[in-house]
């Protein structure tokens, strides 16, 4: 059974070697159908219906034009004799670890067993994902807001401002200075110059979170800003422990467990710690050898983890500590998530609440002095 492993991974390397979507948005916005699919497939060739007649039954039911045009191409290549986990794989909609994951079922007699895996891992991690999402959403939302009403203030108000306050010949405060000066600077150059720095800003988020060469700088930022920090190592250990347990009790070896589990996480630094363990396995080191030769580990995996998994190791139940593992810290996350969106909404308050005291002083104690010039006896 090992060499069939070994053999599918090696295969799939050759052949489409890391296994990636060369468009990273050539399916955006199927993840529901996605779900869909995966979760009916399995269900319909579970009771014993034909792969084919599953797909036509399936696409039916599909509205997405993008999906059912791919189910199609799916069916007919299977129609044709193609085997299930080679159609799945020229579709594009799995990563590398399903898809090795669908051909050792369908390798070995064990498709529909598989399938249930594989729905079971898309459906967890969809909802990891989501709840990172929903943490940073907020955040996003509100500094996204308050940065195009400081940009629409600072390009079409403050030039006006600027113009009255420089009229009026008073000595004015520092803060009224610099928003003269920013006011003055913006109604020559602002159409240049706003554009240029949103340019900026969308190309140093994509930078930072999205390109595969440079988002492990952004990782780096995420993973020491507290709370988010908490947030990130709990879905990933809550992943750790879903993923490879379920992979696990599937019939997939250790390493190439991890190798696939490697190759579902985002995060390069548990990816380097995934493809470390699988490494160190497939050399015969027991998860204790391991934990203990990798100079991090603690600061991934909490040590009464690391603990738990070399307790499952030994009794010869791992695969369902994992899963303990992977529902505890899913839970922790669920708190985590709900305590972060808390604690960040009178942050954001408090930094909204300075940028609007600071433009108001800036008009307002200028005013004043105006106004006290007048009030005094000549």
């Amino acid at each position: 059974m090992l060499k069939i492993f070994k053999n599918i991974i090696k295969k799939l390397k050759n052949k489409n070697k890391g296994f990636e979507i060369k468009n990273p948005f050539i399916n955006f916005g199927l993840n529901r159908d996605i779900d869909y699919f995966v979760e009916n497939l399995s269900m319909l060739v579970a009771s014993g219906m034909p792969i084919v007649s599953a797909l036509s039954s399936i696409i039916e039911e599909i509205h997405t034009k993008r999906m059912k045009e791919i189910l199609e191409e799916i069916r007919t290549d299977i129609e044709t004799g193609s085997s299930i986990w080679k159609s799945l794989q020229k579709s594009e909609l799995f990563k590398d670890h399903t898809i090795s994951l669908i051909r050792l079922g369908e390798e070995s007699g064990r498709l529909v067993e598989n399938l249930k895996v594989v729905s079971i891992e898309e459906q967890k991690s969809r909802v990891l994902k989501s709840k990172l999402r929903s943490a940073t959403m907020y955040p996003i939302f509100v500094l996204s807001v308050t940065l195009v009403i400081g940009i629409g203030i600072a390009w079409f108000i403050l030039p006006k401002l600027a113009l009255v306050f420089t009229q009026l010949k008073l000595k004015l405060p520092f803060i009224t200075k610099v928003l003269i000066d920013l006011g003055t600077f913006l109604g020559k150059y602002g159409q240049y110059v706003i554009p240029l720095i949103i340019i900026f800003l969308i190309s140093l988020f994509y930078f930072l979170f999205f390109f595969k060469k440079t988002k492990i700088a952004g990782q780096y930022i995420l993973f020491h800003i507290p709370g988010i920090q908490q947030l990130m190592k709990e879905v990933e250990i809550a992943r750790f422990g879903y993923l490879l347990g379920t992979l696990l009790q599937a019939g997939l070896a250790v390493n190439l467990a991890l190798e696939s589990l490697a190759n579902a996480t985002d995060f390069i630094v548990y990816r380097n710690f995934y493809l470390y363990l699988g490494k160190s396995i497939e050399e015969g080191y027991s998860f204790q050898k391991s934990f203990s030769s990798y100079k991090n580990t603690a600061k991934l995996i909490p040590t009464p983890i690391l603990q738990l998994i070399i307790a499952g190791e030994k009794s010869g139940n791992l695969s369902k500590t994992l899963l303990k593992v992977g529902e505890m810290f899913e839970e922790k996350s669920d708190i985590t998530t709900k305590n972060l969106t808390i604690i960040l909404e009178p942050i954001l308050l408090v930094f909204v609440w300075l940028g609007v005291v600071s433009v108001a002083l800036a008009v307002i104690l200028p005013i004043y002095g105006l106004v006290g010039g007048l009030d005094s006896p000549r």
